[in-house]
């Protein structure tokens, strides 16, 4: 029997079109329609089970509303957790849950449409940043 690693990129990738299409208020069976897909086919992508390929993606992005570049910003960091040896599993799914837990909830619905209204990069990068620097305050 083989284990399925996730590659932890593809998991990324579909955590962000899982927040690009709860923030347009698509479901995932509207989502998989329009793609002409099965709503478990959509779930995988989010989950990051099944690797999404680029014509896909392009779809997708457009789909959502988004340039496609969008699903990688930020991948960065998933990167160097990778290469990693100090990276704790523990600490890994505690973010993430809170991450679900946010972006589910109705305040963090919010705060993401109207943090993707900001369209100039350079003030979207300074409001993450004021948001790092106050997470990290006592």
């Amino acid at each position: 029997m083989t284990l399925l690693v996730k590659n932890p990129i593809d998991a990324y990738v579909g955590a962000q079109i899982k927040q690009r299409r709860t923030i347009v208020g698509m479901s995932q069976t509207e989502l998989a329609n329009r793609l002409g897909i099965t709503f478990q086919q959509v779930q995988k992508y989010e989950k990051g089970a099944n690797r999404v390929g680029s014509s896909r993606l392009y779809e997708i992005a457009e789909i959502l509303g988004v340039p496609i570049q969008s699903f990688f910003e930020g991948v960065e960091e998933v990167i160097q957790a990778k290469n990693s040896k100090k990276a704790d599993k523990r600490t890994k799914d505690s973010t993430l849950g809170k991450f679900d837990e946010f972006i589910s909830s109705p305040n963090g619905v919010d705060m993401i449409k109207a943090f993707v209204e900001i369209e100039d990069p350079s003030v979207r990068k300074q409001i993450a940043a004021l948001v790092k620097s106050v997470s990290r305050a006592p």
